[in-house]
């Protein structure tokens, strides 16, 4: 089953119906929705769901399917990252998802430590999925041509989970708090307001000794791996 999250017109549409053996097309556009029912621009397989994707149940969509689920999506620049962040918790569920998004929100996703776009996106991403940008699109590839670059990016769950089940929520809350303020130093991140350990300073100092990394650190300079070992030790 594929699950296509933005209709449009149904030209990708049309072309997953020939390949898969159903369809579960998502559109937010009312107008699109009657005129392709209307007009009956889709293929009798395709079901056709008026929704916004942000707030549809997709879990009740991918559970206890039969065969593989592929989510497939050219995202609307300003939904992306949300859409993205429910994906990955339904990585259990889906075979892998391809998504074609803003260019910047594609190397956020990508990045890797040290680099200017690392940041807790991409390393919720680097302990769940795997992902690769597999083309680049200038503007003058769509129409009508929107005012920025695109990236096609492919994702797949990883073959070993570094997360136990139900961790996510919290390795987040973690990683959100040490990225918050980008030009402090990890200890300080901390302890600004996060609420993790009561901004206890030395509660948090043991926190960061046994996840190895220095305190005096910045986030975008410390590893997934020591930053999952820190979330795991605060919470």
């Amino acid at each position: 089953m594929v699950i296509e999250i933005g209709t449009g017109l149904g030209v990708l549409t049309r072309a997953l119906a020939r390949r898969a053996r159903r369809v579960v097309s998502i559109e937010i556009d009312s107008g699109l929705v009657a005129a392709l029912r209307e007009e009956s621009l889709l293929p009798a397989g395709v079901e056709l769901i008026h929704a916004d994707a942000l707030r549809l149940d997709l879990g009740e969509l991918v559970r206890d399917q039969a065969t593989p689920v592929r989510v497939v999506a050219n995202l609307p620049y300003s939904a992306a990252t949300p859409l993205l962040r429910r994906l990955l918790d339904l990585r259990g569920e889906l075979a892998d998802w391809s998504v074609m998004l803003q260019r910047e929100v594609a190397a956020r996703i990508v990045a890797t430590t040290g680099s200017k776009d690392y940041g807790s996106l991409a390393v919720l991403h680097h302990l769940t999925v795997d992902a690769q940008v597999q083309q680049e699109l200038a503007p003058g590839s769509f129409f009508p041509a929107p005012d920025v670059h695109s990236s096609f990016l492919r994702v797949w769950p990883r073959r070993t989970p570094l997360l136990e089940p139900g961790e996510l929520g919290g390795v987040e809350s973690v990683l959100r708090a040490v990225f918050a303020q980008r030009r402090k130093t990890v200890i300080n991140s901390l302890r600004a307001g996060s609420g993790l350990a009561g901004g206890d300073r030395e509660t948090i100092g043991a926190a960061l000794a046994a996840a190895g990394i220095d305190p005096q650190d910045r986030a975008e300079r410390v590893e997934p791996a020591r930053l999952l070992a820190l979330a795991r030790a605060l919470t």
